[in-house]
């Protein structure tokens, strides 16, 4: 070997080992706004010697989009379960397959082998729940438990709606109301949906994040959103209540998976093992208020998640609960065109 190509092997190598340093005692998560327990983070940061930032986005879409675009230095995401197809069959995801991480043991029976992710060869367990009806009931003593809330709304809460702008949601609530189901390509059903959105609209005031805060300073009286952000904004205003919709209403579960251009990939798999531990999947579902997929986090949870009605789904409803598939392409165009047109 040559005096060049002998400083070129000790060159490569120099940087590899720079490379490696540099990405050493970091991990980088990309994750909904709101979401992630600060404590969780302190313990993951102080058990591992990692530092540990969280960016947050506000929808599956954002993400999605930002991913792809690259250049962001992100090494996990926390896409929905209609989501997590799309990052793996993008070749987005990295298959780290926490089915044979020591913890998995913990993954509740019912999560290990989800239509979204067989196996669990490329995700974990983040937060699962429901897309229902918050309504402040000082303002409105009716029914609750119906979508007609908010997409035929009572004169007491024309004017004062949020919709949380999440398309797959809001599309998939339009459409077992008008008696169909989510991700149909049946136009006349799309086109009922459509419709029923467009009447809708006008009685809104927002289509916006941000409930926990928002909804008990009174900038709503009502909302279509999710389950725990509604637990959230009651335990700031105890008349705020969750009704589930009884035409039909969504089951999500949120996820994390680690990108295929993660620079700490150790510490992402570290940090995956890390939440299937029932002690920690607890400081998650502790502070955003969902319920989390680890078997044994129960008792160490707070007590009034425990008998919480936006997380204690009532047996009468039970069965109008549905998981939203990921949609086919023809679907998802459909979908996007009626959102867009809703969204002007």
């Amino acid at each position: 070997m040559n005096k060049k190509m002998v400083f070129a092997v000790v060159a490569a190598t120099v940087l590899a080992f720079s490379s490696m340093a540099q990405a050493a005692g970091e991990l980088n998560m990309y994750n909904w706004g709101n979401y992630t327990n600060p404590e969780l983070v302190k313990k993951f940061e102080e058990k591992y010697d990692v530092k540990m930032t969280i960016t947050d986005y506000d929808s599956n879409s954002t993400a999605l989009a930002k991913v792809k675009a690259g250049g962001h230095g992100f090494d996990m995401v926390v896409p929905s379960a209609t989501y997590v197809p799309i990052f793996i069959k993008e070749d987005l995801a990295l298959e780290v397959r926490p089915d044979q991480m020591e913890n998995f043991k913990n993954v509740a029976p019912e999560w290990r082998n989800p239509s979204w992710d067989p196996g669990r060869h490329y995700s974990v367990p983040w937060q699962w729940g429901t897309v229902g009806i918050a309504v402040d009931t000082e303002v409105y003593k009716g029914d609750i438990n119906t979508a007609a809330i908010v997409l035929d709304p009572p004169k007491e809460l024309a004017g004062k709606i949020n919709i949380a702008p999440e398309m797959g949601d809001v599309l998939g609530l339009a459409l077992m109301y008008v008696g169909s189901e989510p991700c149909t390509t049946d136009k006349a059903a799309l086109k009922k949906a459509r419709d029923v959105l467009m009447a809708a609209k006008p009685k809104w005031v927002s289509m916006d994040y941000g409930l926990v805060e928002k909804m008990p300073r009174g900038d709503f009286a009502a909302a279509f959103y999710w389950n725990g952000a509604v637990f959230r904004a009651r335990l700031a205003k105890p008349s705020i209540k969750f009704g589930y919709p009884r035409e039909g209403y969504g089951l999500w579960m949120d996820s994390v998976v680690v990108l295929k251009s993660a620079k700490n990939v150790e510490n992402a798999k570290l940090f995956m093992n890390f939440i299937m531990e029932p002690e920690n999947a607890a400081l998650i579902s502790s502070f955003a208020r969902y319920a989390n997929g680890i078997s044994g986090s129960e008792k160490f949870m707070p007590e009034d998640m425990k008998t919480a009605p936006e997380i204690i789904v009532p047996d009468e409803y039970k069965d109008a609960g549905v998981f939203l598939p990921t949609c086919s392409k023809e679907a998802n165009d459909y979908y996007t065109a009626i959102w867009t047109e809703l969204t002007k």
